[in-house]
C-alpha cells in the first residue's frame, strides 16, 4: 500500500514509522527541510510525563502517554528514565497538595530526599512529589534520529513543498493520504484553534539537574528540563492566541522569575533562545483521527505531542489498513472516524 504523509513533525514521523513497520511504501511531504524551528515538535520540552499531565488533562492522555513511552525508548539515545520532581515554595504548598490529589504514581519526598535526587536543590524546598516512572529526552536529538531510522526503512522525504488548498483537495496518486500539518490544517479542520506557547533555552554552568523539575507557580506552572552541555529548556506558557511569533515581555519575565525562584543561580544564566509557536488543539484539547474519503487527518495534539503522537499514530495505521477490531465511534473525540 502506498501512503503519502503531509507534515514532517512528530505526528507525521510517528505515522510513517508504523506504516513502514507494515511494509507500506511511505512518502513524507513537508513544506520545510525536515523537522526544524518551523514546527512545534522542535520547541517541545521533551517530557514524557503521563502522570504529571493528569493534573490538567483527561485520563486518555495518560493512557496514550504510557503507551508512547515504549515507542520512544526504541528510537533515541537521549531517553532518560529518571522521573519528574514537583516542588513548591512554602507559600504554594496547598497547590502541591492539590497537584498530588489530581495525579497518580507519585512518592512524597522530604527535604533530605529532594537533596538526594537533586543536590543543587538541597535546603530549598521542604517537600515535593516524585514521579519515578516518568522520563525525558531532547527533541532536537530525537527528531533527526527518527528521520534517519525512517530513511533506513525506505521512507522517502520530499521537503520544501508548497501546499495550497487546491493542491490538497486534488486526488493523490497514493492509496491513502495522511494529513499531519498541525495548525496549518485549519483550511480543512475548522474546529482547530491555536494555543500559543513560549519557551526559553538557557545555559548555566552553576547548577546541575538530573531530571525535569516542575515548580508550581501562581501564574505560570514552570518546568525546567535539563539538556546536555549546561542547557535547560524553560517552559511554557499557554495563551489562547494563534500567533506563532513574538514572545511577550511579561511571559519572558515570568518564566525567568520562576526559574530564579527555583534556584538563584538561574539569575546568572545566559539566554540562548526564545521560542514561540502555536499548538494545534480542538475544543476539548484531545487529539483526533478523522477520515474523509482517501485522506485521514491526525491532529489536535495540544501540548501533548510527544506523549500522544505515537499511540495515536498506531491507532490510525490500524484503522487505515483495516486491522483494528476495536475502532471507536465518532462520538469519542480521540479517534473520531466520521466524515468532515
Amino acid at each position: 500500500m502506498k501512503i503519502e504523509i503531509i507534515g514532517s513533525g512528530i505526528v507525521g514521523l510517528s505515522c510513517a514509522s508504523f506504516f513502514a513497520e507494515k511494509n507500506c511504501g511511505v512518502t513524507i511531504i513537508s513544506s520545510s527541510n525536515g523537522p526544524d524551528e518551523n514546527c512545534c515538535s522542535w520547541w517541545a520540552g521533551g517530557m514524557l510525563a503521563p502522570w504529571c499531565e493528569m493534573e490538567s488533562a483527561e485520563p486518555l492522555i495518560g493512557e496514550l502517554g504510557q503507551e508512547s513511552m515504549r515507542f520512544w525508548q526504541k528510537f533515541t539515545s537521549s531517553y532518560q528514565n529518571k522521573g519528574t520532581l514537583v516542588v513548591a515554595t512554602s507559600r504554594d504548598l496547598p497547590d502541591l497538595k492539590r497537584f498530588g490529589r489530581r495525579t497518580k504514581n507519585w512518592q512524597q519526598v522530604k527535604q533530605d530526599q529532594i537533596a538526594t535526587l537533586e543536590p543543587d536543590l538541597a535546603d530549598r524546598f521542604t517537600t515535593g512529589l516524585y514521579y519515578p516512572e516518568e522520563a525525558h529526552f531532547d527533541p532536537r536529538q530525537v527528531l533527526p534520529e527518527l528521520v534517519n531510522h525512517l530513511k533506513n526503512k525506505g521512507v522517502k522525504f520530499c521537503p520544501n513543498t508548497s501546499f495550497s488548498k487546491q493542491v490538497l483537495d486534488a486526488p493523490t496518486k497514493a492509496d491513502h493520504r495522511i494529513d499531519c500539518r498541525g495548525l496549518a490544517a485549519q483550511d480543512h479542520l475548522k474546529e482547530l484553534r491555536g494555543v500559543k506557547g513560549e519557551m526559553l533555552l538557557i545555559k548555566s554552568n552553576e547548577i546541575n539537574l538530573s531530571r525535569p523539575v516542575r515548580l508550581l507557580h501562581p501564574r505560570i506552572p514552570l518546568y525546567i528540563v535539563p539538556r546536555d552541555n549546561g542547557l535547560f529548556m524553560v517552559g511554557a506558557t499557554m495563551i489562547e492566541n494563534e500567533s506563532r511569533s513574538g514572545a511577550t515581555v511579561r511571559s519572558v519575565l515570568e518564566l525567568l522569575s520562576a526559574a530564579y525562584a527555583l534556584h538563584p543561580a538561574f539569575g546568572e544564566a545566559e539566554i540562548i533562545e526564545i521560542g514561540v509557536d502555536a499548538r494545534p488543539a480542538f475544543p476539548d484539547n484531545l487529539p483526533r483521527i478523522i477520515h474523509k474519503e482517501k485522506t485521514t487527518y491526525l491532529n489536535g495534539m495540544y501540548r501533548h505531542g510527544y506523549l500522544a503522537a505515537p499511540a495515536m499514530a498506531k491507532r490510525l495505521v490500524e484503522q487505515v489498513l483495516g486491522l483494528s477490531t476495536t475502532t471507536k465511534q465518532s462520538n469519542e473525540p480521540a479517534v473520531s472516524t466520521g466524515n468532515i
